[in-house]
């Protein structure tokens, strides 16, 4: 085994983290995955990994080296012959909101696995902020200002607030003036509780300070989905993001409510820790993403500008 298949296997085991999912990745033995690392501490005369039985760490050395050698496969990379691009293989993980990820994420993905089909690909769809680094996260859809200044980020858009409801409910109950009216309608809420929540108002044009108003809900759900479906069918006034609503205000299922009240848009970010986005499959996912997602954002953006004429 040579130092430069020892350095592309110990890559893989710390990407996977563990030395028998990097054994699977490249079809070799557990024993010439240990047999790398081996070498590769041997040639460093430190100790580079830390195995246990439920993961691998990195130590300060490894760290190091591992930064290096990423480098330095990625140079070699990008010297390969036009006619291997096609041969891309791997594993990418990617992260983002549920809804989000059901219907703008996946739309992206999968022509990407289609061509890579050496590549495959773990989806984590989940509304919580997922810890990247512990979970093994490659790639991340974030859709609110950032937090974490050891993430790479690329800017996607922003992303706008909106209330809206059904023209057969605003007939049934008319249109709220301002936020104080929702009081005295039926309004459809994500808190589980169900005691009623805190809905944002400012001025989107004007930049006027923004100010929660307590809203009762007649109707609370812990699904977005579910509520936006309420929501079509006459069910009352839903707060949600204008992704999630983009193709109804289009046909008209629901129409927009308070638009003068718009809180400012949240900021859309793609976002990868420096390391994992140096792997081919992660930088040509990034590459392919981030101009159809922006592109998808900017359409909806556009979408309801027209609307608001």
């Amino acid at each position: 085994m040579d130092r430069l298949e020892a350095m592309a296997l110990f890559v893989t085991a710390v990407d996977e983290g563990s030395l028998a999912a990097a054994a699977r990745h490249h079809g070799r033995s557990p024993a010439t995955i240990t047999r790398a690392v081996a070498l590769l501490e041997g040639n460093a005369g430190e100790t580079l990994l830390l195995r246990s039985t439920r993961r691998l760490s990195l130590t300060p050395a490894g760290e190091r080296h591992l930064a290096t050698w990423r480098d330095v496969l990625t140079q070699l990379g990008a010297i390969a012959p036009s006619g291997s691009a096609g041969q891309l293989r791997g594993s990418i993980v990617v992260t983002a909101p549920e809804l989000f990820g059901r219907l703008k994420l996946m739309p992206v993905l999968e022509p990407f696995l289609r061509a890579y089909p050496l590549v495959s690909a773990r989806v984590l769809l989940v509304n919580r902020l997922v810890d990247m680094v512990g979970e093994g996260v490659d790639v991340a859809v974030r859709l609110a200002p950032l937090t974490d200044s050891t993430l790479t980020a690329i800017r996607l858009g922003e992303v706008r607030i909106l209330v809206c409801a059904s023209p057969d409910y605003l007939t049934r109950a008319g249109a709220p003036a301002d936020p104080q009216d929702l009081g005295r309608h039926d309004c459809i809420g994500l808190n589980a509780e169900g005691d009623g929540e805190l809905w944002r108002f400012g001025a989107r044009d004007t930049g006027a300070r923004v100010r929660s108003v307590r809203v009762p809900t007649r109707l609370s759900l812990n699904d977005v989905g579910a509520a936006i479906d309420a929501a079509r069918r006459g069910g009352g006034l839903v707060r949600t993001r204008a992704y999630q609503v983009a193709d109804d205000l289009a046909a008209g299922r629901l129409v927009q409510v308070l638009a003068s009240f718009e809180p400012p848009p949240a900021p859309a970010h793609l976002v990868f820790h420096p390391d994992r986005g140096m792997r081919a499959p992660v930088r040509a996912f990034i590459d392919h993403a981030v101009p159809a997602l922006r592109g998808e954002l900017s359409r909806i953006a556009s979408l309801l500008e027209e609307l608001s004429q």
